[in-house]
């Protein structure tokens, strides 16, 4: 932890301590990028990147989300390496159960984008789902989707690597620091005040997670990012310790759950009883749709006990449940990429790139114009609502 009442200038400064602010702090040091700040108002990973295990995936309907979570699963798989951390890797696949006609038609029709894309995924049947995780009731669907190489892997290891790397890069990583206030004049940042002290800065990079609209609210920028609690129960180990299984998710009620490396399982559903807001503690009701949920498609789980507790974070959600990634057109050099609706750990080694790249007035790998946060201002067709989220 670096420590000071105050840091004079810097020629950036990122806002946010989690995965995507550690990417992409890590992404701008390694090409050479000097004087880079990084600004956290808690401690790292303390906010929706502290989560247990995290989903890697590339099982998406948009063919931009394909995209970025295949090139961001290549860096999972290399990440010992570059920047050089155990986050916990395990390519145990995803499994969507999918119990409705319709569902099937339109995974179906996602499979093939997938596969052109060049992603290993493709439709089965009841008992070959069941094969695959054993606690599934082959009756109780129609198909399901499967991707073996997708998986999951530990966020909080991935920001502590992230940053260790970035530091002896140079960057300064300030911890229990907030932002109060960003100084901008003739449409440029100036700087950045902070509970401790003032930065004066030509750059800010927001990648505040969900407190990211109030972030960019203080630049006269529109990051339309909604919180939203969502939460997880731990079984703790259990006897007989479950097979190994793929990350396994109900498309319809949204139930999800999954072996947690240790002899237990993660279970979740994303309750839609749940109302917006900042509220981070943990709390069982949303277990009973969960158990419904459970009995008909997985009937062992029903009765689990959340014996080792749980946890609950925000999703920090947009309009079309797709990221914001861009540079604001009215305040030059506020870049933000926030806004993932529940799937920003999994991309963040592509977005890093991608920021980085920005920054650096190059071409990312990919386009992500369309990911603008302006998209909401425009016509109706600009918006790309992303299917495949849970």
């Amino acid at each position: 932890m670096d420590h000071g009442t105050s840091t004079d200038t810097a020629q950036v400064v990122i806002i946010g301590g989690g995965v995507m602010g550690a990417s992409i702090a890590f992404h701008l040091a390694e090409a050479g990028v000097r004087d880079i700040l990084l600004l956290e108002r808690d401690d790292p990973a303390s906010g929706s990147s502290g989560k247990p295990i995290g989903g890697v995936r590339a099982q998406f309907s948009d063919p931009l989300n394909i995209r970025l979570g295949q090139r961001s699963l290549r860096a999972w798989r290399s990440f010992a390496a570059r920047p050089g951390a155990d986050v916990g890797l395990r390519s145990v696949g995803y499994l969507f159960l999918l119990t409705r006609d319709k569902d099937v038609a339109a995974f179906r029709e996602a499979s093939l984008t997938q596969r052109e894309l060049g992603v290993d995924s493709r439709i089965i049947g009841p008992r070959e789902a069941h094969a695959l995780c054993p606690y599934v009731d082959p009756a109780s669907i129609v198909a399901a989707a499967y991707s073996p190489d997708d998986g999951y892997a530990l966020p909080k290891a991935a920001v502590d690597g992230y940053l260790r790397a970035a530091r002896g890069l140079g960057v300064t990583v300030r911890t229990h620091c907030a932002v109060t206030a960003i100084e901008t004049d003739g449409g440029a940042v100036r700087a950045v005040r902070t509970t401790a002290g003032t930065v004066r800065t030509g750059s800010v990079i927001c990648a505040a997670g969900a407190w990211s609209g109030a972030i960019g609210a203080m630049a006269g920028v529109r990051l339309p990012v909604t919180p939203l609690r969502r939460q997880i129960a731990l079984t703790g180990p259990l006897t007989p310790p479950p097979p190994r299984i793929p990350f396994t998710l109900d498309f319809d009620s949204t139930l999800y759950f999954h072996d947690d490396g240790a002899g237990g399982l993660v279970l979740g559903l994303s309750d839609p009883r749940q109302e917006p807001g900042f509220g981070r503690e943990f709390s069982k009701e949303w277990l009973e749709p969960f158990r419904a949920a459970a009995a008909r498609l997985a009937p062992a789980l029903a009765d689990l006990e959340p014996a080792s507790g749980g946890w609950a974070g925000l999703y920090e959600m947009t309009p079309d449940r797709n990221a914001l990634i861009g540079e604001a057109p009215d305040v030059g050099r506020f870049l933000y990429a926030t806004g993932f609706s529940g799937h920003g750990f999994l991309q963040a080694p592509a977005v890093g790139e991608i920021v980085r790249d920005l920054w650096l007035g190059r071409e990312p790998f990919i386009d992500v114009g369309p990911l603008a946060a302006t998209r909401f201002e425009k016509a109706a067709a600009a918006v790309r609502p992303e299917a495949h989220i849970i």
